[in-house]
C-alpha cells in the first residue's frame, strides 16, 4: 500500500512539474497580420537603397575590364593560331537554338589542323561517334557568348512572357557589372563586342608580332581570364543570378523571368517555362573545354589515343600555344605529366 502511494505522489509530481514548465500554445495569433504585412512590405521597398554594395563596385569595374582585355588578347591570338569548329555547330546564336528546339556538335579545336577522333554528333545528334568536319572558327567558338535581359533596376518587375520583346539582351557578365554599379559610359560597354568580327578588337599588325610580344599578350589575356572568372565569383556572392536547369538561359535579377522559351519538354515546344537556380561561374563564364596536345602525343590527335589525351579550356589552351606557362590547377584536366598515347 505504501509502495502504491508512493508511485501515486511521483506521478503527481512529475504531472505537476510538466504543467508548470510547460508552454501553453494557443491557436489565436499573437502579432496583428495586418500591421505585419505593413512592415514586411516597407522592408521589401526599402532594400533597393542597400544596393550597389559599394565594396562590391571596384570588383564590378575590373571585371569589365579584364573582358575588355580577355576579348582584345583572344582576337589578337585567333588571327595567329588556326581555330576549327565543327560543321554542324549550327552558325546560331543561342536564343536561337532554344526557340528552335535544336541540337549541334560544340566541338572546338586549335591547332594546324582539325584533331580525328571520332566524337561527333552530328545534326540533331542523328549520328554518333562520327569523325568532325571542320570549318574556320569565330570568336564566340572560343569566348562562348552568354546574354541576359538588360533591365533597369534589380528590384524592378518580373519580365512577363509578352513584355520579352521590350527589353534588350546584353551579355550577362555585363548586365551583373551594371547591377553591381559599375559605370555605365566605360569604354568597356562598346568595345567588347563577341558579335564583331575579331580582327575588329585584334591588335593592329598582329601577324608581325615578334615571339616575345606574342608572349606577353597570351600573358595578359591568361590573366584577364583569371580575373573575369574570380570577380564573377565575388558578385554571385552578394547579387542573386539564376540560370535554367534544362536550357541553360541566364538572368541576373531576384527571380527569373517568366518568357516561355525553354525547350526542355518535346509536348512543349519552344514554349516551356523555365526552371531556375542558382547560377555558377561556368554558367556566365563558360570555359569552352577543348583538345590539348602535348608535346608527347602526335601531329594530328587520332581517336586510338582518345584516354590519353588531356584537355583544357579554349582560352588557357590558346594561351599556352604562345608560349604561355598555364597555371598548376589546370595540369591535372591537360594531363601535362600523363603517358603518350600508344603508337600503332
Amino acid at each position: 500500500m505504501a509502495l502504491r502511494n508512493h508511485k501515486l505522489w511521483r506521478s503527481m509530481m512529475t504531472l505537476e512539474g510538466f504543467t508548470r514548465y510547460s508552454r501553453s500554445y494557443s491557436s489565436k495569433p499573437t502579432v496583428d497580420s495586418k500591421k505585419l504585412r505593413s512592415t514586411i512590405l516597407k522592408r521589401i521597398n526599402d532594400r533597393a537603397k542597400y544596393y550597389p554594395v559599394k565594396g562590391m563596385v571596384p570588383v564590378a569595374n575590373e571585371v569589365l575590364m579584364a573582358r575588355t582585355f580577355l576579348i582584345r588578347g583572344v582576337s589578337t591570338l585567333f588571327e595567329i593560331f588556326p581555330v576549327w569548329a565543327c560543321k554542324y555547330s549550327l552558325r546560331l546564336s543561342p536564343f536561337s537554338l532554344l526557340r528552335l528546339n535544336l541540337r549541334h556538335c560544340p566541338e572546338v579545336y586549335i591547332g594546324e589542323k582539325g584533331h580525328l577522333i571520332r566524337s561527333c554528333g552530328g545534326f540533331r545528334h542523328h549520328a554518333r561517334n562520327q569523325p568532325h568536319e571542320w570549318i574556320k572558327g569565330s570568336l564566340k567558338d572560343i569566348l562562348v557568348p552568354v546574354e541576359a535581359f538588360h533591365l533597369g533596376s534589380m528590384f524592378q518587375n518580373v519580365v512577363k512572357h509578352n513584355e520579352r520583346f521590350d527589353f534588350e539582351r546584353v551579355s550577362a557578365v555585363v548586365e551583373l557589372c551594371l547591377q553591381a554599379g559599375a559605370d555605365p559610359t566605360s569604354e568597356s560597354l562598346s568595345s567588347s563586342n563577341l558579335n564583331s568580327n575579331p580582327v575588329e578588337n585584334a591588335i593592329l599588325g598582329a601577324e608581325t608580332l615578334s615571339p616575345h610580344d606574342l608572349t606577353t599578350i597570351a600573358g595578359g589575356t591568361l590573366r584577364a581570364w583569371e580575373t573575369l572568372r574570380s570577380g564573377v565569383k565575388k558578385l554571385l556572392l552578394v547579387y542573386p543570378v539564376k540560370v535554367c536547369k534544362h536550357c541553360s538561359e541566364v538572368h541576373v535579377g531576384l527571380s527569373g523571368h517568366k518568357a516561355r522559351l525553354c525547350g526542355v519538354f518535346r509536348y512543349e515546344s519552344w514554349r516551356g517555362a523555365h526552371f531556375w537556380k542558382k547560377a555558377e561561374v561556368d554558367d556566365l563564364v563558360p570555359p569552352k573545354v577543348v583538345w590539348s596536345r602535348r608535346p608527347q602525343d602526335p601531329p594530328v590527335l587520332v581517336d586510338e589515343g582518345r584516354n590519353f589525351y588531356g584537355h583544357a579550356p579554349a582560352v588557357v589552351d590558346l594561351s599556352t600555344k604562345a608560349g604561355v606557362i598555364a597555371p598548376s590547377n589546370y595540369f591535372c584536366m591537360m594531363k601535362v605529366h600523363g603517358l603518350p598515347p600508344p603508337t600503332p
